[in-house]
């Protein structure tokens, strides 16, 4: 998958979450993809917010099934990005942020900025050598802001899925 597919995807789905009225953050795997994050007042349980979640998922493969699926079965991603609206499952687990990762090179699972997304920012420049240095470069961290955004799925956004 030429990583620049992943970049435009991810930028879309910032895109789309802004326009149901959510901020989102973005960072590396510290393997081939990037996990979007949306942090949400807990007001709602696993169940709704991973229905939320599914919802976002199959919006996106309704609309470009050539491009995304959210079949968690290899042979349905062939040429596709999957959406993994699953980590949203009570007892799932996803890689936190500035986590190294026990691959070739040391990579780090490093929040980014918006624009950095956009500019196709590449997952192997971040290691465990680089990561330090690239944080010294901003005024703060990146997801500085994360635990301060008060947001939650609105009354308009719950009716549209369902919840």
């Amino acid at each position: 998958m030429p990583w620049q597919r992943v970049t435009e995807a991810a930028v879309d789905l910032h895109e789309a979450l802004l326009g149901v009225g959510l901020k989102s953050f973005a960072k590396t795997t510290g393997g081939k993809g990037l996990h979007i994050v949306v942090p949400l007042i807990p007001k709602l349980g696993w169940n709704e917010v991973r229905a939320f979640a599914k919802w976002v998922a199959d919006s996106f493969v309704a609309q470009r099934p050539e491009d995304f699926t959210a079949n968690m079965a290899k042979t349905a991603r062939r040429g596709r990005i999957y959406i993994d609206y699953l980590r949203n499952s009570r007892g799932a687990t996803a890689v936190g942020a500035y986590t190294p990762r026990a691959r070739e090179g040391a990579p780090v699972s490093t929040p980014l900025l918006w624009d950095e997304v956009r500019n196709g920012v590449r997952p192997e420049g971040l290691t465990v050598n680089t990561v330090p240095k690239r944080l010294a470069m901003f005024a703060s961290d990146p997801w500085a802001n994360i635990g301060k955004v008060g947001q939650s799925l609105s009354a308009p956004v719950r009716r549209r899925v369902g919840i």
